[in-house]
């Protein structure tokens, strides 16, 4: 049996997703830039394409801007938004993706800001109070903290951190990669500055994604060479890319709560069946808390274990069943995940995080809760 619990990581594009690429990979191939018909015809599929995203997320067509993933929206938000505003400061956690970690501490490195990182809990849980203070020492800086953790699935009020930004008048950018798709945005209401997605996290195709940026707090481009996205991203659009998001947001939007529920059965039996089954397991951060948690996430503790010490993926994975160590953009690094270690994580326990889509199964969970029990039934 082959499972794949990776979903944190990519999906699976939905057919219905590829079908709406199709004709323009087959038909419709003409320079959006250019001109005459065989450009207009896909110009024109483009804007229905920033239109369909931007009323799904109650935004203005002229706020989304079409990239080549999250990582590129988050780098255009938070480097160009600190040049666009002149912003001295920012702050944001420890436990962050590295597309805006990495990104932060280049920009400090180069003199351009005082990077100030708050605190985390064991539980991965972000001091608000300590985040008040800094905006209170340092307003107008930028606030930077993404809306649920990829490897823990931690949840972060928006609504909450962008009021206190607001009041001392800063840019606040979250990473939405994990929750896009996931949970509803309406961006009319939500206090937020720019946020971003990747349309492979909900069954849309690899190298889609999208910034939205809201109208009073423009930001220059990042890269420059064409008039292309209202000037805000030169190069020639990724025709395909862009259709494929659009379809999948509407998929997403479609059913949400009928893909929430499905999903969080998935994950509430899981825990229930692992924790009969291993003893001594344990959840990181808060993932193993069904409400208070992103959905799609689980990450798994097992203890300590000599025969699975350093082997746990290999032997999953020869047993058919697809998890992660950690965020798939960190895959071949030597080290172990920042988050746990931000986390003060056992190191003699070995941690699996498991992610789930509309596409699993209870049959699925049972098999992979199955041979994790085979794996430890040496040790329990």
């Amino acid at each position: 049996m082959k499972v794949y619990l990776d979903n944190a990581a990519t999906t699976a594009m939905d057919d219905r997703v590829i079908e709406a690429m199709l004709p323009f990979m087959k038909n419709h191939y003409g320079n959006p830039s250019s001109v005459h018909s065989h450009g207009r015809e896909v110009r024109t599929a483009i804007e229905r394409s920033r239109k369909k995203v931007a009323e799904l997320l109650n935004a203005s067509p002229s706020e989304i801007f079409f990239t080549s993933g999250g990582t590129e929206a988050d780098n255009t938000a938070l480097v160009c938004g600190i040049e666009t505003h002149g912003i001295k400061h920012a702050i944001t956690s420890p436990i962050e993706h590295h597309a805006v970690l990495h990104t932060l501490e280049v920009c400090a490195q180069k003199g351009n800001i005082q990077l100030h990182l708050l605190d985390v809990n064991e539980k991965g849980e972000i001091d608000l109070g300590q985040l008040e203070e800094l905006l209170k020492t340092y307003p107008n800086a930028l606030v930077s903290l993404m809306q649920a953790n990829n490897e823990i699935g931690n949840l972060n009020d928006l609504n909450q951190i962008g009021q206190l930004a607001q009041a001392h008048g800063a840019f606040f950018h979250s990473d939405t990669v994990q929750t896009m798709g996931h949970y509803v945005h309406d961006l009319k209401s939500l206090p937020i500055d720019a946020l971003v997605a990747g349309g492979h996290k909900f069954h849309g195709p690899k190298g889609s994604g999208f910034l939205y940026v809201r109208k009073d707090k423009k930001i220059h481009p990042f890269i420059h060479g064409g008039a292309q996205e209202r000037n805000m991203r030169g190069g020639t659009e990724n025709v395909i890319g862009i259709i494929g998001i659009a379809k999948a947001l509407e998929i997403a939007y479609e059913d949400m709560s009928g893909h929430e529920a499905h999903i969080k059965a998935l994950k509430k039996h899981f825990i229930e069946s692992i924790k009969a089954s291993v003893p001594g397991v344990e959840f990181n951060g808060m993932s193993g808390d069904i409400d208070q948690s992103l959905y799609t996430v689980l990450n798994v503790s097992l203890p300590p274990s000599e025969a699975n010490a350093g082997m746990l993926l290999f032997n999953l994975d020869l047993a058919g069943i697809s998890g992660s160590g950690g965020s798939a953009c960190s895959s071949g690094a030597t080290v172990g995940s920042h988050v746990l270690r931000a986390l003060n994580h056992n190191p003699e326990r070995d941690s699996v995080r498991f992610s789930f889509s509309r596409f699993n199964t209870i049959e699925e969970i049972d098999y992979t809760v199955e041979k994790l029990k085979e794996l430890y039934a040496v040790e329990v």
